[in-house]
Parts: C-alpha cells; sequence; structure tokens
C-alpha cells in the first residue's frame, strides 16, 4: 500500500471528492458566489482560481493519495486570494499568515494521524517561503463535513485562538515558536509509512 502527499494542480484537481471538487464557497466573495453557484458554474471557477493561485503565487494545495486513490486534501493561501473570508466575523486573517481554508481526509482513513501530516506538511511550506503563521477560521458548532474546519480539530493539531466569537473563532500556528516542524513532518510521515509497510490493511473506524 503506498501513500503519496502530492501538490495540488489542475491536472489532479479532479481526484478531489465530491462536493470539493465542485464548491467555490472561499474562492468567490459572498455577493458574487452564490449567483455563481446556482447557476452551476462553481466547478469552473474553482478551476480559475486554482490556475490564477498557481500562476501568481505557486503550490495551494496537497492532495493525499492511497494506492492512487485521493482520501483527503488542503487548500491553503494567503489571505488576499480568499476574497470570502473578509465576510468572517473575526476578520482580518494577518498579513505576515498565509490562510488554511481548508482541509478533509475521508471518513474511512481519519483516527491514523493522516490530519496532523497534512498540517504539519503546510506548515513546512509556509516556513520555506518565509511566512510567519497559518490562521484558520474555526467552527465552534461544527456537526458534519462543511467548508469551515471544525475548531476542536484546528486546537488539537497546535492553533492557538487569537480572536475569539461564539461560533466562529480566528485560530493560528505561529511558526516562530515551532522550530520543530521540519523533523515532525518527516518523523511523522516516516511512521505512517513505517505502518503501512508492517500491516499494509487499513481497519475501518
Amino acid at each position: 500500500m503506498g501513500r503519496q502527499l502530492v501538490p495540488l494542480t489542475l491536472d489532479n484537481l479532479p481526484d478531489l471528492p465530491d462536493p470539493c471538487r465542485r464548491c467555490a464557497f472561499w474562492e468567490l466573495g459572498p455577493v458574487g458566489g452564490e449567483p455563481v453557484a446556482g447557476n452551476g458554474y462553481s466547478a469552473t471557477e474553482k478551476e480559475a482560481w486554482i490556475s490564477t493561485v498557481l500562476l501568481e503565487w505557486g503550490s495551494c494545495g496537497r492532495v493525499l493519495y492511497v494506492d492512487n486513490t485521493a482520501v483527503g486534501f488542503v487548500l491553503y493561501a494567503p489571505p488576499a486570494y480568499v476574497p470570502r473570508s473578509r465576510s468572517f466575523p473575526t476578520s482580518p486573517v494577518s498579513l505576515d499568515a498565509v490562510q488554511l481554508i481548508t482541509a478533509l481526509v475521508l471518513p474511512h482513513y481519519q483516527s491514523q494521524g493522516l490530519g496532523r501530516v497534512i498540517i504539519q506538511t503546510v506548515a513546512k511550506d509556509v516556513m520555506r517561503r518565509g511566512f510567519r503563521a497559518v490562521e484558520a477560521f474555526g467552527d465552534l458548532r461544527w456537526s458534519e463535513p462543511n467548508c469551515v474546519l471544525p475548531a476542536d480539530y484546528l486546537l488539537a493539531v497546535g492553533f492557538k485562538t487569537v480572536r475569539s466569537h461564539r461560533a466562529l473563532p480566528r485560530l493560528r500556528l505561529d511558526l516562530r515558536s515551532t522550530l520543530s516542524w521540519r523533523e515532525d513532518v518527516e518523523r511523522a510521515w516516516g511512521q505512517l509509512i513505517g505502518a503501512v509497510q508492517k500491516d499494509p490493511i487499513l481497519r475501518p473506524l
């Protein structure tokens, strides 16, 4: 069994799980986004957004594969590329931070440490580009997968609340105090690969 975490491109964008591959919630502002979604053009808008960010900023996501099947992904970008974030009550995202937009690991592959590895990989990339932090909006009322990450998950992987809210706090992962992230990424990923080699069967949750 092989596991890979590869950069998101236009070529593998169709591999994202539904409905995420067609969702442009974050990529469009609240005013223009609803008509686009209603007309069925959100998939085209998402592709255009990915293309723009790739050309102007570079890689803005990762796709997680197990045996060549996409089982998870993450999206992130500087806040200037995420118009929807400006409508959140705890905005704006800090100028020294990259916004963790959204992430997902399919249910059958959860509770294996993959979510933490995805966040650590984002942190490593953001550090390499010279940013000081990763920020995200969390959902305190989260009950099922949606475009906003559960606040409990963000807290569990190292984020801290920087602006409180009864429903949608803004959280921050400060990279200045996480100098061991690079080693953590390599160690965690190595452990996961080692575990797969020893036990190639993924057990259900």
